[in-house]
């Protein structure tokens, strides 16, 4: 496909004097925060450095598309989204599964994150591959549609949920978790690993669906639970951009890549209707990595025991006071 065959407003190739001029480049915003690429994600991902992306957000395909049917507005309709989510053979799609895995964890930071979606046809898959490159899986969160499609072919139960695994680049990284975002968007509660969200409908829609788009507040929470300040969201599948939507929200900087002119189109005029906004503030990470590794050298019992006194002490506090105090203390 070749890039001459779009037309996309804004500044696709207005780069600085002197800076690398890519031809896989599609758009690129002016405040130079976001980049969207028409081009296989692989070969993107090759180009950019190690260690320079803070949250991987990646919808890969399902492989799914092979015949199948679901009921949409009361009406039997395909399932079939395109080529790109033809089925595979078992191994052709682990293989690819697990080459676009490798590339993002070369470009993850230590305290970075991937977060990958998969529903039955493809989320084993993505784990295994997680485990065989050694990730280290934090979450497996759980999507839920409320008032989903009914099951037409009454053989199976319905369908009313997709998977999102949460991991981080090894075992020894010290990951970003916003805890204190988390525990208040849950209304001072701890964050569940059920999030309950309808379908993009509404303003979301309005520019044209898209195969597998998922809704805005799902991604945004994601990527408020593991972004820092002025971070960077790779988004390897980026369809129609929900993600770099959502990235625009919090005031992180995105990079998108499909293979689809029409995905990037839709990117385009999605992501750039979205105003910009400054980066909320999470707490600084430090003490709480400092806590982890005092947690890792203790026993069980004793670190819960010395959290259990602490909490029943300085319950007034907030959290961020108790973890900078506790860990201060012990470090």
């Amino acid at each position: 496909m070749k890039r001459e065959q779009i037309s996309i407003p804004g500044t696709a190739a207005d780069f600085e004097p002197g800076e690398h001029r890519d031809s896989m480049c599609a758009y690129r915003s002016d405040d130079r925060a976001v980049t969207l690429y028409l081009a296989d994600c692989l070969a993107v991902i090759e180009r950019l450095p190690a260690e320079s992306v803070d949250v991987v957000w990646a919808d890969p395909p399902y492989f799914l598309s092979g015949g199948g049917s679901t009921c949409r507005g009361g009406q039997r309709a395909s399932v079939d989204k395109g080529k790109w989510d033809a089925p595979s053979t078992v191994a052709g799609m682990h293989a690819w599964n697990k080459a676009w895995l490798m590339a993002c964890r070369r470009v993850l930071k230590p305290t970075g994150t991937l977060w990958a979606c998969g529903n039955r046809h493809n989320i084993h898959s993505l784990g295994f591959a997680m485990q065989e490159l050694g990730y280290r899986g934090l979450n497996d969160v759980t999507w839920q549609k409320p008032n989903p499609p009914p099951n037409l072919g009454c053989r199976t139960l319905t369908d009313d949920a997709e998977t999102i695994l949460w991991a981080s680049r090894d075992r020894k990284a010290r990951h970003i978790f916003n805890y204190a975002a988390m525990r208040a968007e849950n209304g001072g509660k701890q964050m569940k690993t059920t999030w309950r969200f309808p379908p993009p409908t509404g303003d979301e829609v309005k520019h044209g669906r898209y195969p597998t788009q998922k809704p805005v507040a799902l991604i945004r929470r994601a990527l408020r639970a593991s972004l820092p300040v002025d971070g960077t969201v790779l988004d390897p599948f980026m369809g129609s951009g929900t993600a770099g939507v959502a990235a625009r929200e919090l005031g992180a900087k995105y990079i998108g890549i499909d293979l689809s002119d029409e995905a990037v189109k839709l990117a385009v005029t999605r992501i750039t209707e979205t105003p910009a906004s400054p980066r909320v503030e999470v707490p600084d990470m430090t003490a709480y990595a400092a806590l982890c590794d005092l947690c890792d050298e203790m026993p069980y019992d004793e670190f819960a025991t010395m959290m259990r006194d602490l909490q029943v002490i300085q319950r007034h506090r907030t959290e961020a006071e108790m973890v900078r105090e506790l860990a201060g203390s012990q470090v």
